[in-house]
Protein backbone atom coordinates (compact mmCIF):
# COMPACT_ATOMS: atom_id res chain seq x y z
CA UNK A 1 0.00 0.00 0.00
CA UNK A 2 2.87 2.37 0.81
CA UNK A 3 4.22 2.09 -2.75
CA UNK A 4 0.79 2.76 -4.25
CA UNK A 5 0.18 5.87 -2.17
CA UNK A 6 2.16 8.88 -3.38
CA UNK A 7 1.94 12.63 -2.99
CA UNK A 8 -0.14 12.69 -6.19
CA UNK A 9 -2.92 10.40 -4.91
CA UNK A 10 -2.59 10.19 -1.11
CA UNK A 11 -5.77 12.16 -0.41
CA UNK A 12 -7.84 9.78 -2.52
CA UNK A 13 -6.90 6.89 -0.24
CA UNK A 14 -7.34 8.95 2.90
CA UNK A 15 -10.81 10.16 1.87
CA UNK A 16 -11.94 6.63 1.00
CA UNK A 17 -10.74 5.35 4.38
CA UNK A 18 -12.70 8.09 6.17
CA UNK A 19 -15.86 7.24 4.21
CA UNK A 20 -15.41 3.55 5.10
CA UNK A 21 -15.05 4.45 8.78
CA UNK A 22 -18.22 6.54 8.74
CA UNK A 23 -20.23 3.93 6.81
CA UNK A 24 -19.05 1.06 9.02
CA UNK A 25 -20.43 2.83 12.08
CA UNK A 26 -23.96 2.26 10.77
CA UNK A 27 -23.55 -1.52 10.52
CA UNK A 28 -25.21 -2.14 13.88
CA UNK A 29 -28.49 -0.55 12.79
CA UNK A 30 -28.43 -2.22 9.33
CA UNK A 31 -26.99 -5.67 10.00
CA UNK A 32 -27.58 -6.00 13.77
CA UNK A 33 -23.98 -7.01 14.45
CA UNK A 34 -23.36 -7.99 18.08
CA UNK A 35 -19.61 -7.40 17.92
CA UNK A 36 -19.80 -3.90 16.45
CA UNK A 37 -17.11 -2.57 18.80
CA UNK A 38 -14.61 -5.08 17.40
CA UNK A 39 -15.55 -4.26 13.81
CA UNK A 40 -15.38 -0.52 14.40
CA UNK A 41 -12.04 -0.77 16.19
CA UNK A 42 -10.67 -2.81 13.30
CA UNK A 43 -11.86 -0.22 10.78
CA UNK A 44 -10.42 2.54 12.98
CA UNK A 45 -7.03 0.81 13.01
CA UNK A 46 -7.17 0.48 9.23
CA UNK A 47 -8.06 4.17 9.01
CA UNK A 48 -5.09 5.08 11.22
CA UNK A 49 -2.77 3.06 8.97
CA UNK A 50 -4.06 4.73 5.80
CA UNK A 51 -3.77 8.17 7.39
CA UNK A 52 -0.20 7.48 8.49
CA UNK A 53 0.87 6.14 5.10
CA UNK A 54 -0.89 8.98 3.27
CA UNK A 55 0.72 11.66 5.43
CA UNK A 56 4.20 10.15 5.74
CA UNK A 57 5.47 12.90 3.41
CA UNK A 58 4.95 15.38 6.26
CA UNK A 59 7.68 14.01 8.53
CA UNK A 60 7.03 16.11 11.65
CA UNK A 61 3.29 15.39 11.80
CA UNK A 62 3.87 11.76 10.81
CA UNK A 63 5.91 11.13 13.97
CA UNK A 64 3.30 12.85 16.12
CA UNK A 65 0.42 10.90 14.58
CA UNK A 66 2.32 7.61 14.90
CA UNK A 67 2.84 8.26 18.62
CA UNK A 68 -0.86 8.99 19.15
CA UNK A 69 -1.88 5.88 17.19
CA UNK A 70 0.41 3.70 19.32
CA UNK A 71 -1.01 5.21 22.51
CA UNK A 72 -4.55 4.55 21.21
CA UNK A 73 -3.66 0.92 20.58
CA UNK A 74 -2.18 0.49 24.05
CA UNK A 75 -5.23 2.03 25.74
CA UNK A 76 -7.63 -0.06 23.63
CA UNK A 77 -5.83 -3.29 24.57
CA UNK A 78 -5.77 -2.21 28.22
CA UNK A 79 -9.51 -1.59 28.13
CA UNK A 80 -10.14 -5.04 26.66
CA UNK A 81 -8.17 -6.67 29.48
CA UNK A 82 -9.09 -4.36 32.33
CA UNK A 83 -12.50 -2.66 31.87
CA UNK A 84 -11.55 0.51 33.73
CA UNK A 85 -14.31 3.17 34.04
CA UNK A 86 -13.99 6.18 31.73
CA UNK A 87 -11.49 4.35 29.52
CA UNK A 88 -13.75 5.15 26.54
CA UNK A 89 -13.20 8.85 27.22
CA UNK A 90 -9.42 8.35 26.96
CA UNK A 91 -9.79 6.38 23.71
CA UNK A 92 -12.03 9.07 22.23
CA UNK A 93 -9.65 11.83 23.31
CA UNK A 94 -6.74 10.09 21.57
CA UNK A 95 -8.88 9.63 18.45
CA UNK A 96 -9.74 13.34 18.49
CA UNK A 97 -6.06 14.29 18.80
CA UNK A 98 -5.10 11.91 15.98
CA UNK A 99 -7.73 13.19 13.57
CA UNK A 100 -6.99 16.77 14.63
CA UNK A 101 -3.32 16.22 13.75
CA UNK A 102 -4.38 14.65 10.44
CA UNK A 103 -6.52 17.71 9.74
CA UNK A 104 -3.63 20.05 10.50
CA UNK A 105 -1.25 18.12 8.28
CA UNK A 106 -3.66 18.17 5.32
CA UNK A 107 -4.27 21.90 5.76
CA UNK A 108 -0.52 22.49 5.56
CA UNK A 109 -0.39 20.60 2.28
CA UNK A 110 -3.41 21.86 0.34
CA UNK A 111 -4.76 25.24 1.47
CA UNK A 112 -3.15 28.32 -0.07
CA UNK A 113 -0.11 26.32 -1.20
CA UNK A 114 1.05 25.45 -4.69
CA UNK A 115 -1.01 24.54 -7.70
CA UNK A 116 -4.43 22.93 -7.46
CA UNK A 117 -4.96 19.43 -8.82
CA UNK A 118 -7.60 16.75 -8.38
CA UNK A 119 -5.74 15.25 -5.41
CA UNK A 120 -5.91 18.54 -3.50
CA UNK A 121 -9.60 18.96 -4.33
CA UNK A 122 -10.24 15.50 -2.88
CA UNK A 123 -8.09 16.53 0.07
CA UNK A 124 -10.48 19.41 0.76
CA UNK A 125 -13.28 16.82 0.96
CA UNK A 126 -11.16 14.83 3.42
CA UNK A 127 -10.86 17.96 5.55
CA UNK A 128 -14.64 18.34 5.61
CA UNK A 129 -15.09 14.70 6.63
CA UNK A 130 -12.49 15.13 9.35
CA UNK A 131 -14.32 18.16 10.74
CA UNK A 132 -17.53 16.17 11.05
CA UNK A 133 -15.67 13.21 12.50
CA UNK A 134 -13.87 15.27 15.14
CA UNK A 135 -17.08 16.93 16.29
CA UNK A 136 -18.79 13.53 16.45
CA UNK A 137 -16.01 12.39 18.78
CA UNK A 138 -16.50 15.53 20.89
CA UNK A 139 -20.20 14.71 21.26
CA UNK A 140 -19.32 11.19 22.37
CA UNK A 141 -16.89 12.57 24.95
CA UNK A 142 -19.62 14.89 26.27
CA UNK A 143 -21.96 11.90 26.60
CA UNK A 144 -19.32 10.07 28.62
CA UNK A 145 -19.52 12.78 31.28
CA UNK A 146 -23.14 13.91 30.87
CA UNK A 147 -25.68 11.23 29.93
CA UNK A 148 -28.46 13.82 29.56
CA UNK A 149 -26.54 16.22 27.32
CA UNK A 150 -28.62 15.41 24.21
CA UNK A 151 -32.14 14.39 23.37
CA UNK A 152 -32.19 11.51 20.89
CA UNK A 153 -28.88 10.07 22.10
CA UNK A 154 -28.33 8.00 25.23
CA UNK A 155 -25.12 7.08 27.00
CA UNK A 156 -23.74 3.90 25.39
CA UNK A 157 -20.29 2.46 24.61
CA UNK A 158 -18.76 4.76 22.01
CA UNK A 159 -18.87 2.15 19.25
CA UNK A 160 -22.63 1.74 19.60
CA UNK A 161 -23.21 5.50 19.61
CA UNK A 162 -20.76 6.46 16.89
CA UNK A 163 -23.28 6.33 14.06
CA UNK A 164 -25.75 8.64 15.85
CA UNK A 165 -23.00 11.08 16.82
CA UNK A 166 -21.63 11.17 13.25
CA UNK A 167 -25.13 11.70 11.82
CA UNK A 168 -25.83 14.58 14.20
CA UNK A 169 -22.39 16.08 13.57
CA UNK A 170 -22.75 16.25 9.79
CA UNK A 171 -26.33 17.50 10.02
CA UNK A 172 -25.00 20.30 12.23
CA UNK A 173 -21.90 20.94 10.09
CA UNK A 174 -24.06 21.44 7.01
CA UNK A 175 -26.57 23.51 9.06
CA UNK A 176 -29.49 21.24 8.11
CA UNK A 177 -30.72 20.90 11.70
CA UNK A 178 -33.42 18.23 11.44
CA UNK A 179 -34.10 18.42 15.18
CA UNK A 180 -34.36 14.69 15.93
CA UNK A 181 -31.21 15.06 18.07
CA UNK A 182 -30.77 18.25 20.07
CA UNK A 183 -28.29 19.54 22.68
CA UNK A 184 -29.64 20.20 26.17
CA UNK A 185 -26.66 20.98 28.38
CA UNK A 186 -24.95 24.38 28.03
CA UNK A 187 -21.61 22.77 27.06
CA UNK A 188 -23.26 20.67 24.35
CA UNK A 189 -25.09 23.71 22.99
CA UNK A 190 -21.85 25.71 22.73
CA UNK A 191 -20.06 22.87 20.93
CA UNK A 192 -22.97 22.47 18.52
CA UNK A 193 -23.20 26.09 17.43
CA UNK A 194 -19.41 26.28 17.13
CA UNK A 195 -19.58 23.38 14.68
CA UNK A 196 -22.27 25.14 12.65
CA UNK A 197 -20.12 28.29 12.48
CA UNK A 198 -17.07 26.23 11.52
CA UNK A 199 -18.98 24.54 8.70
CA UNK A 200 -19.98 27.87 7.18
CA UNK A 201 -16.50 29.39 7.44
CA UNK A 202 -14.83 26.23 6.14
CA UNK A 203 -16.72 26.44 2.87
CA UNK A 204 -15.73 30.09 2.48
CA UNK A 205 -12.06 29.35 3.22
CA UNK A 206 -11.88 26.38 0.85
CA UNK A 207 -13.54 28.30 -1.99
CA UNK A 208 -11.20 31.25 -1.44
CA UNK A 209 -8.18 28.93 -1.39
CA UNK A 210 -9.15 27.08 -4.57
CA UNK A 211 -10.06 30.27 -6.44
CA UNK A 212 -6.87 32.00 -5.31
CA UNK A 213 -4.68 29.08 -6.35
CA UNK A 214 -6.50 28.82 -9.69
CA UNK A 215 -5.95 32.52 -10.41
CA UNK A 216 -2.29 32.22 -9.43
CA UNK A 217 -1.82 29.31 -11.82
CA UNK A 218 -3.55 31.25 -14.59
CA UNK A 219 -1.31 34.26 -14.05
CA UNK A 220 1.79 32.05 -14.21
CA UNK A 221 0.58 30.46 -17.42
CA UNK A 222 -0.22 33.85 -18.97
CA UNK A 223 3.13 35.22 -17.86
Amino acid sequence: MGKRISEKNNFYYLTISLVVLLVSSSLEQVLKIDFLDVVLQGVTILNFVVCLVSLRFDKNWYRFLLTIAICWGIVSVTKAIFPIPMMDAVILTLMFIFFGGTFKSIVRQILFTGSIDSNKVVGSLALFLLLGLMWAILYLVILEFSAEAFTGMVQLPWGENFSNAAYFSFVTLTTLGYGDISPISPVAQVIVYLEAITGVFYMAIVVASLVGASQSNQEKNDG
